[in-house]
């Protein structure tokens, strides 16, 4: 014969644990289908993210690329400005031109005026 148990015994037995029965609710296949929005929204937000910080290596990497070539180029216009100044000084403008078979002027220029200006018809 079975023995017959009290039914607050038996409700005892069948009684899981909290933390289990919680598992189990979160496990069964319904609640995990309502959960794939989220999931996919994790995954896009994990996606962009990592997007997002291979771009701002790229960005950095363009910006320290182009700040080196504006010092290049500074250097380079501060090589060619002292370069333009000394070739523009008097002394040397004279040892440019000397081939050409001009000489520097010794005495004041002569001014020259116009003698049909002063004349009306």
């Amino acid at each position: 014969m079975k023995e017959q148990q009290n039914p607050k015994e038996r409700d005892l037995k069948n009684v899981q644990p909290a933390s289990q029965a919680g598992w189990k609710r979160w496990l069964n296949y319904q609640s995990v289908v309502k959960q794939v929005p989220f999931f996919l929204f994790l995954t896009l937000l994990a996606v962009m993210y990592i997007y997002n910080g291979h771009y701002a290596d790229k960005t950095i990497g363009k910006i320290n690329r182009t700040a080196k070539e504006v010092k290049e180029l500074k250097y380079e216009f501060i090589a060619v400005k002292s370069k333009v100044m000394y070739q523009s000084k008097q002394s040397e403008l004279v040892k440019v031109v000397e081939p050409l078979g001009l000489k520097e002027l010794t005495k004041s220029p002569v001014v020259l005026k116009d003698s049909t200006v002063g004349i009306q018809n």
